[in-house]
């Protein structure tokens, strides 16, 4: 699933090749994922249009125009391609003066949006918490303060801080040696500090590679072992169920 790391990664990728050009047509366009234009009106609205610099926020990638702003929302398998060969699972395709842009997105969750003005795209951002890369350490204790449930699922609550998805929330929770079923707002103040440089360095380490890598010595390169282990100390890693998403955790050094 892409999460904040990838979606900096397809941030990039567009700039490198979107920003600055113009749109000479939309090719392809999948009705059941527009957010709120039909086909048509999606395409005029689009053609003829030249992209700035692409920003991200979470996991929404915000691609203005000198017109409307393009919003793209990956959901669980979507992904940016650039110029390559067409394939069934283009959702959007988007010919520029030099090359097509493709939206992939396998199962359709996620969105394609149209919005017309600024206040319009900030009632949208509006809707999420803050970006994860600029939450700091006091803002970490105010997000989790009260919090009932498990500290896993405030951290992949979008509306609380965006960008953390279940691989990211997984990794950060074990480098920190926390339970990821621990009540969020039982952790102590050494543990929120953990946590916080934990997250940090996993979102900081992750966006060179435009994903989480599953490096040897990361939770996430262990994970979908057939008998994965903790790369810190060989104890068998357990699987539980936390907001829906299969969890992954040493029950060794997270208790």
């Amino acid at each position: 699933m892409p999460e904040l790391p990838d979606v900096e990664g397809f941030r990039r990728q567009f700039a490198r090749h979107a920003a600055g050009r113009t749109v000479r047509a939309i090719e392809r366009v999948d009705a059941s994922m527009l957010g709120s234009t039909g086909p048509p009106t999606f395409g005029r609205a689009l053609r003829g249009r030249r992209f700035g610099q692409p920003r991200r926020h979470g996991k929404l990638l915000i691609c203005p125009t000198d017109g409307p702003t393009l919003l793209l929302h990956f959901g669980m398998t979507g992904s940016l391609e650039w110029d390559g060969d067409g394939h069934p699972h283009d959702r959007l395709v988007i010919r520029l003066d030099e090359g097509e842009l493709r939206y992939r997105n396998m199962r359709k969750f996620g969105e394609i949006r149209l919005v017309g003005d600024e206040r319009e795209l900030e009632r949208i951002v509006g809707r999420l918490g803050p970006d994860w890369l600029e939450v700091t350490r006091r803002r970490l204790d105010e997000l989790l303060a009260g919090r009932r449930g498990a500290v896993k699922s405030a951290l992949m609550d979008q509306e609380l801080a965006a960008g953390l998805g279940n691989l990211t929330a997984d990794e950060a929770l074990w480098r920190a040696r926390i339970d990821p079923r621990r009540p969020a707002a039982s952790l102590s103040d050494r543990e929120r500090g953990a946590l916080h440089r934990a997250i940090r360095k996993v979102l900081r380490d992750s966006i060179p590679h435009g994903l989480v890598p599953a490096k040897r010595s990361w939770l996430t390169g262990a994970r979908d072992r057939e008998r994965p282990t903790c790369p810190r100390c060989g104890a068998g890693l357990e699987r539980a169920r936390i907001a829906g998403r299969t969890t992954v955790l040493c029950p060794k050094e997270q208790s």
